[in-house]
């Protein structure tokens, strides 16, 4: 005996295609393979340019080595471009949003605190947040722990959010 399981059909008498085989979910899976391929070549750049080695950044705070400034400094030069020319030609996502960025109001104290903050979790852990998957998948497994921290932290911000100053 066999048993057929025929999908519910529409109103006009078609089957009703499956959940997740909809235009929108295949354009969706889509737009999410083309980051994954980005975030990829985004941990192979890391690497290859030493930016997640922990000697890297120990000779950056030692004042050592110009090599993680230049990096960093070009990263601030390419997103500041970048930000002019998605306000100035006003580009869209690739679900063809237009791309808004509100102003920021300037609130020196909360910089100040979350530099510190920021620096002295890079400096004890010896690693910045950007590349701790890129550490991951290079085989530094114990990098697990600052990753289930940096969960950790996003969830405390998260529920504390409206409780601060904003």
């Amino acid at each position: 005996m066999s048993y057929t399981i025929q999908a519910p059909a529409t109103p006009n008498g078609q089957p009703q295609a499956p959940a997740g085989d909809t235009p929108e979910a295949s354009t969706q899976r889509e737009g999410l393979l083309r980051y994954l391929i980005l975030g990829v070549l985004f941990g192979v750049f890391l690497t290859k340019s030493e930016v997640i080695s922990w000697f890297r950044i120990q000779e950056m705070f030692r004042f050592q080595s110009f090599h993680m400034y230049g990096m960093i400094g070009s990263a601030v030069v390419v997103a500041a471009l970048s930000l002019q020319v998605i306000k100035r030609f006003h580009l869209k996502t690739l679900t063809g949003e237009e791309i808004h960025i509100p102003p920021k109001q300037w609130m020196p104290y909360r910089y100040w605190l979350g530099g510190i903050f920021f620096g002295l979790g890079w400096a004890l852990l010896g690693a910045c947040p950007g590349p701790l998957f890129a550490l991951l998948g290079n085989g530094v497994t114990v990098i697990v722990v600052a990753i289930l921290s940096a969960m950790a932290g996003t969830w405390a911000y998260g529920y504390l959010r409206p409780h601060l100053p904003h």
